[in-house]
């Protein structure tokens, strides 16, 4: 039975949200493969532990009780073997970068342009909300087929679907603590449901090009589709994990670009630097902070920890990313660091499908932002509030520029 540190137990969820890096960094010195009381869970928290996991066979998926209670079964995060295989032939081919190469410019340019425009006579804005947030979402959700639904819908689904999937504290019964976040988990799928099921009403006989069209009818035997109950679970996973992802990962790259003002010149000055910067954004504030988990097959040792059968531990790639035995200053953002791989999409068959689509959004979405601002500088008046411990970015960035 391995022993949990005492200043373990006192860990609260209020503090991982708020700022998870403090609990974590004594985590990767102390105990890299830890059980935290609060999540019911050990943590992997060093990037040797982290990729350990992801990729042995000793692990399989398994999704969090919140977020499965948030999503439902089966979603793509947390299932294996033949459904896991499935899932992935159904999204997988839109996403592949030869594929993404096709359509990403004409899918995204012409929506960044568009709300760079609509802030560009201001002078001010707020770059999550009134930027960064919207392109991602517009991005995805006509991919998906959602062009109906407007950005402020998309955004208000992801945030919902995130303060419930997160809501990981349970007491010392394994009950969950607050039930009010499941509620807006809960609010959120009833309106997706209310407007996607005509649209899979229309698909299953009306096919066309969009995503879930696609994931209704590929690989299908003739005149057969997926079932809808089996598609909606991975579908929620798309409008929270993969909408929110590029969003967050544009700000924190812009955040820290705003931490280093050389390199901000230089990447506005080169725009070749931007996947560079993107790459550096998402290690030094991971979108997916801590958010995926993986159940043990059998009895195993990770990082000199025993971990029994049917244990859960929760991959924190996050924390992975500020690891010092792999980075120098993990905590400073540095485009020009050695480019040292990061784990911000995982790791293992469960590696995010979409690393490429995310990348792609992010450098046209910031290509158009600092080619029609290119005096973008930071509101010093605002502070910079990040949050989030399963997923994390900037909750604002007030920003400026002479007009």
């Amino acid at each position: 039975m391995t022993r949990t540190l005492e200043w373990i137990e006192t860990v609260t969820m209020a503090e991982l949200e708020r700022n998870p890096y403090p609990v974590y960094e004594r985590l990767r010195a102390e105990a890299p493969v830890a059980y935290v009381p609060v999540l019911d869970a050990f943590v992997a928290s060093t990037r040797e532990a982290c990729h350990a996991v992801a990729t042995s066979d000793d692990f399989e998926a398994i999704i969090t009780p919140a977020g499965g209670r948030t999503f439902g079964h089966p979603a793509i995060i947390g299932v294996n073997g033949a459904v896991h295989d499935d899932l992935r032939s159904m999204v997988e081919p839109a996403l592949q970068p030869s594929e993404v190469d096709r359509w990403i410019d004409g899918l995204v340019r012409p929506i960044a342009r568009r709300y760079v425009e609509a802030i560009e006579a201001g002078g001010s804005a707020d770059i999550v909300a009134q930027y960064c947030e919207p392109v991602s979402v517009r991005a995805l959700g006509d991919l998906l087929g959602l062009a109906s639904v407007s950005s402020d819908k998309l955004r208000e689904w992801f945030h919902k679907l995130s303060v419930s999937f997160t809501n990981a504290e349970v007491d010392t019964n394994g009950e969950f603590t607050n039930q009010e976040r499941f509620a807006a988990g809960d609010a959120a799928k009833a309106e997706i449901r209310a407007i996607v099921d005509p649209l899979i009403d229309h698909w299953v006989s009306h096919p066309d090009d969009s995503a879930i069209s696609h994931w209704l009818h590929d690989g299908m035997p003739e005149g057969q589709t997926r079932d809808r109950e089996y598609i909606y679970p991975t579908l929620y996973v798309f409008l929270l994990g993969a909408m929110q992802e590029p969003g967050h990962a544009m700000a924190s790259t812009i955040a820290g670009l705003f931490t280093q003002p050389d390199q901000l010149e230089a990447v506005i000055d080169e725009p070749s630097l931007l996947p560079r910067a993107i790459s550096e954004g998402m290690r030094w504030t991971s979108p997916i902070w801590s958010a995926t988990a993986r159940i043990a097959r059998r009895d195993t040792t990770v990082a000199g920890v025993e971990v029994r059968e049917g244990a859960v531990v929760i991959l924190s790639y996050g924390s992975a990313n500020h690891d010092t035995g792999t980075y120098d200053a993990p905590t400073e953002f540095d485009v020009t660091r050695p480019p040292v791989p990061h784990l911000a999409f995982g790791a293992g068959n469960h590696a995010c499908a979409g690393i490429y689509f995310a990348n792609q959004v992010c450098r046209i979405g910031l290509e158009e932002l600092f080619e029609t601002i290119p005096n973008l500088e930071r509101d010093t008046n605002s502070e910079v509030e990040f949050w989030g411990w399963g997923f994390r970015g900037p909750t604002a960035l007030q920003v400026k520029w002479e007009v």
